[in-house]
């Protein structure tokens, strides 16, 4: 029995399959634990529903992006593995930058079926666990005096921003910086080339986003369209993703 044929046996899906069953009811419970908390506590039931709509499409459209990463890395890990990583805790670029360096270092050369050992398959999967579980571990720790940490600062009632609110403001646009210098500088060291490595493509994906959201925003605000807001940012991701396919066509 080949590698391949070993890692999608009924054994790994029932494993795998398992996992992933008890996650979601977890969620459904505390889906519910909290629709009836709200109730509770008088929160409008329209309001609710708009959160859990949001939610909902903010989670199953850009899944699209998730199910092509699952069948990317399936052909080298199977798919029980990918599946239960990139449905549970996993992000796409995380696994599949993990996965190629972890199989690189372990002799495999490239994330590949033809290169795959038991071994190799072995040291993937724990690189691939060990170095997105510290989130879960520092939460546990220190989620109570994080959230203290949160509080403060004045917030609303001084009407000056709290920690929580800079701390979210400082992460996003770091995370902006880095993935388009990343950009920038992979375009000027291809030296501009109109092709995929030249980075031009990426830089016009972001752009393409940055428009669709700002759309977004103008028609809740402007427009006094306020459903659109829950599909701001499922919809700029699509519309981003479908600009992807179309210019990579010409790149």
């Amino acid at each position: 029995m080949s590698i391949l044929s070993q890692l999608n046996s009924p054994f790994m899906y029932i494993v795998c399959g398992a996992i992933i069953l008890f996650i979601a009811l977890v969620s459904l419970f505390f889906l519910i634990r909290a629709y009836r908390a709200g109730k509770a506590l008088g929160i409008d039931t329209t309001k609710m529903k708009r959160v859990i709509a949001a939610s909902a499409t903010f989670t199953l459209l850009p899944s699209v992006g998730i199910l092509l990463g699952v069948i990317a890395l399936s052909g080298s890990l199977g798919t029980p593995w990918p599946w239960l990583r990139l449905s549970v805790i996993g992000a796409l670029h995380y696994e599949t930058q993990v996965a190629t360096a972890a199989a690189e270092q372990v002799g495999l050369g490239s994330l590949s079926a033809s290169s795959m050992t038991a071994t190799g398959f072995v040291t993937i999967c724990l690189l691939m666990s060990l170095c997105i579980m510290w989130g879960m571990v520092f939460s546990t720790l220190f989620s109570k005096r994080y959230l203290k940490k949160l509080g403060s600062g004045g917030g609303a009632k001084s009407g000056v921003p709290g920690f929580g609110d800079s701390a979210m403001t400082a992460m996003f646009i770091g995370l902006i910086c880095a993935y388009l210098g990343s950009y920038i500088g992979g375009f000027v060291s291809g030296n501009g080339r109109f092709t995929f490595s030249g980075s031009w493509l990426p830089i016009a994906v972001a752009l393409v986003a940055s428009l669709v959201m700002a759309l977004f925003v103008w028609l809740s605000e402007k427009k006094q369209l306020a459903w659109v807001e829950s599909f701001s940012i499922a919809g700029s991701m699509l519309l981003a993703m479908a600009s992807a396919v179309l210019l990579g066509g010409i790149s």
